[in-house]
């Protein structure tokens, strides 16, 4: 895997993942270089929504399209600070482009935008994200944690959370529940 980064692409947990932070997910790698990888686990909704992030942040939410919208746990670390998936369109303060079609903010900017509909066109919001160091994401895609897709916008925005492994799984053609949770090497 050296020299081969993973950004914008789906981490796809292998059915014998036993780290229970990642069984069962699909995450979003953001950012994958020689100094580690950050990804948003896009499949895990907490039992809030985002009216209530708005109402925890004292926004005024009665413009918003998006307020019972599920938050989702994005990972393991900082879990009590926000990130927002969206779709591409006005500039905020902290901003990466994942993709042309993907981008993932992190400033507060972009929330008073969605809390009072002028946020952008498509988002999710999460709380945590997965981070790994160097290396380690390269160790745990040799030993088989993981299957790689290319990150798609639709399975982001347009199916529904708990749907979305399965989803991953078909965007290679396969069945992830037909899979073995034994790997191996050849």
């Amino acid at each position: 895997m050296a020299g081969t980064f993973l950004t914008n692409q789906f981490l796809i947990a292998m059915p014998g993942m036993d780290d229970p932070n990642f069984s069962q997910t699909v995450t979003l790698v953001c950012d994958h270089s020689e100094r580690g990888a950050l990804g948003i686990v896009i499949n895990r909704p907490l039992t809030m929504d985002l009216g209530d992030v708005f109402a925890q942040l004292g926004l005024d939410a009665s413009q918003s399209r998006v307020s019972r919208q599920h938050v989702l746990q994005g990972g393991p670390v900082q879990t009590d600070r926000g990130f927002v998936l969206h779709s591409p369109g006005p500039t905020w303060e902290s901003t990466l482009p994942v993709s042309d079609r993907i981008h993932l903010t992190t400033s507060r900017d972009v929330l008073d935008a969605l809390a009072g509909g002028r946020g952008p066109e498509q988002a999710i919001i999460a709380l945590g994200y997965a981070g790994w160091d160097a290396g380690q994401l390269e160790d745990e895609m040799a030993r088989n944690a993981w299957l790689t897709a290319p990150a798609d916008e639709r399975l982001l925005f347009d199916v529904p959370a708990e749907d979305r492994w399965q989803a991953a799984g078909r965007l290679l053609g396969i069945n992830l529940l037909h899979l073995s949770s034994d790997a191996g090497h050849a």
